[in-house]
């Protein structure tokens, strides 16, 4: 695959420094790779509005205007997974980290060998081809990634499957559709199947996914959803 790099950094020397060691990376280990310098997260957001298909970024925490940890949080809450990790010259940023998923802390002054692994483990969780399944919808095929669904609803005759993007509705019972899926998902009431990866909180009655959305809970299932959701993450 080809893999598109961001680097976003307000520092014009710390960013041609990066932006030379990614070169090195990419020829050394014969791979594709196209490369894009920027010197804010502003300039970066404005090109991504064209080019939505970044997959690895590599940015300063510490900017102007807009953080580093306030763009992942911006490209997160757009349902962005390109892997990002950030550059600082300081540790007390690293716990922000986990919230939006990095993958790794850089600290300046980078070196190249440590730069490296970093874009070798990119690379290998790039290459890993999420789970999918192939669904008939309104007369159409369509491919559905494991990662995009968030939880599913069963009618009297149909079957809502809701997406991060839309909702297809299919007309196969929610056992069929359940039989396709794998472990990470779970079914918390005979109506609902949900992703566990995108289970935000658990009550009693009731398990919130991200997006605020409240899925019932039947009685006597808190116990296996949270040794199921603990299991999973």
């Amino acid at each position: 695959m080809q893999y598109k790099i961001a680097i976003v950094d307000d520092v014009a020397a710390d960013r041609e420094a990066i932006s030379d060691m990614v070169h090195r990376w990419a020829e050394i280990a014969g791979n594709r790779a196209m490369i894009s310098p920027f010197p804010s997260a502003e300039s970066f957001l404005f090109d991504l509005e064209d080019h939505p298909d970044y997959n690895i970024l590599l940015v300063d925490v510490e900017m102007r205007d807009i953080s580093g940890i306030d763009l992942a949080k911006r490209l997160r809450a757009e349902h962005n997974r390109a892997e990002i990790a950030f550059i600082t010259s300081h540790f007390e940023f690293i716990s922000e980290g986990y919230e939006v998923d990095a993958l790794h802390y850089l600290v300046k002054p980078v070196s190249e060998e440590k730069l490296f692994a970093v874009l070798d483990k990119a690379a290998e969780r790039l290459t890993v081809v999420p789970a999918s399944l192939v669904v008939s919808c309104e007369g159409e095929t369509v491919k559905l990634l494991e990662t995009d669904i968030l939880y599913a609803e069963a009618f009297a005759h149909y079957l809502e499957v809701h997406t991060r993007s839309r909702m297809y509705r299919l007309h196969e019972s929610i056992s069929t559709f359940a039989a396709k899926l794998s472990p990470d998902f779970y079914r918390p009431h005979r109506s609902y199947i949900i992703n566990l990866q995108s289970v935000e909180r658990i009550s009693r009655t009731a398990v919130w996914l991200e997006g605020g959305i409240e899925i019932p809970l039947a009685r006597g299932k808190y116990d296996d959803v949270n040794r199921r959701f603990i299991e999973r993450n």
